[in-house]
């Protein structure tokens, strides 16, 4: 019979699973006010006041304002309310501290289904470049209001290279719905690809443009020729090509322009970067040298170029200045920081 109850005890009680803590929890105060009851202890077993005294008696935290009187309560007190107590203490204490390890190593192990929107996503794993594409992404986020989250979605054999900064999904696939819908790829506002090859940056590509082609897309390839491959299947993304050559070059000619480029992808607090915003609806169509001016004389920032409101259109840099700008309109600038705050009466006024 012991070897019964020994197995049975076992079974239910060896991984604390939360119904058993339950049940256990509401035998014992049943158990307990049924003792408290049968010893007389009137002070102890009324409403409230039984609720609060198990509670500190059980976890030993014993303020001493409720206590009992008679021998029989002290004895039940001692022998079995307070060691009982502190057994279902410790289950309940462990379960929570299991789960709190449990949730905190798969978020660390991309094992968890998030549940974000509007995210920027980051699919694909480089190494340093990706460090340092989530570094610039976190300095970035700091000037924008609402903040979005950075999600980092990975085939790659590693943990969360930036714990409670960024989310983090490791997937067997960038291609299979159930692995992707666990970074919310459906949801995410942006979505940057880059992965060490090629047809996988484009197989990848194609994929999240039909999961989500309203999201704002960006794509790197070491290989230019895909770039115009893929615009021709999906001209809505935007593609990268490596310009390391192509800036070696320019510095040969005219001496600082690399660094000149490196300055103004940069979002260091120091020097000058480059930044774009959308013209609103209620702003009327204004020239483009209107907007220069006032952009330079109010903010201290310098337009170079702007684009279409449709996804995909080329930028127009160093446009005339009868140049019509129309709302809607995305605006490139050179500035100390981002603009968040315009006041576009006074710009258009001005």
């Amino acid at each position: 019979m012991w070897i019964k109850i020994r197995r049975v005890m076992l079974n239910y009680f060896a991984e604390s699973r939360w119904y058993t803590i339950v049940i256990a929890t509401l035998f014992y105060a049943l158990s307990s006010w049924l003792l408290l009851y049968a010893f007389d202890e009137q002070a102890l077993i009324s409403g409230a006041d039984f609720v609060y005294w198990l509670a500190v008696t059980g976890s030993t935290v014993g303020y001493g304002d409720l206590s009992p009187q008679t021998t029989a309560g002290k004895l039940v007190v001692a022998l079995y309310v307070i060691p009982l107590g502190l057994s279902i203490f410790a289950m309940v204490v462990g379960r929570v501290a299991g789960f709190v390890g449990n949730q905190w190593r798969k978020s660390l192990m991309g094992l968890s289904t998030l549940d974000v929107s509007n995210h920027i996503l980051v699919i694909g794993w480089n190494e340093q470049r990706t460090l340092l594409l989530l570094k610039l992404l976190l300095q970035e986020q700091k000037s924008l209001a609402d903040k979005p989250d950075i999600v980092l979605c990975v085939r790659a054999d590693i943990t969360n290279p930036m714990p409670g900064q960024i989310e983090f999904v490791k997937v067997e696939s960038f291609n299979k719905d159930d692995d992707m819908d666990k970074a919310c790829i459906g949801t995410a506002a942006t979505i940057l690809i880059d992965n060490p090859e090629d047809d996988l940056t484009m197989t990848t590509a194609l994929y999240s443009a039909q999961k989500n082609p309203s999201a704002h897309q960006v794509a790197y390839f070491n290989d230019e020729s895909l770039v115009r491959l893929l615009q021709m299947h999906c001209p809505q993304i935007e593609c990268t090509p490596s310009v390391a050559v192509e800036m070696l070059a320019k510095a040969a000619f005219d001496p600082g322009s690399s660094t000149l480029h490196h300055d103004l992808l940069s979002v260091d607090d120091d020097g000058q970067a480059q930044f774009s915003l959308t013209i609103p609806h209620s702003v009327n169509p204004v020239s483009f040298q209107q907007l220069f001016i006032a952009f330079k004389r109010q903010y201290d920032a310098t337009l170079i170029g702007y684009a279409g409101p449709q996804r995909g259109q080329p930028v127009t840099l160093n446009p005339g200045l009868d140049t019509v700008i129309s709302p809607q309109d995305k605006l490139y600038y050179i500035a100390k920081s981002r603009i968040t705050d315009i006041s576009w009466t006074a710009l258009t006024e001005s």
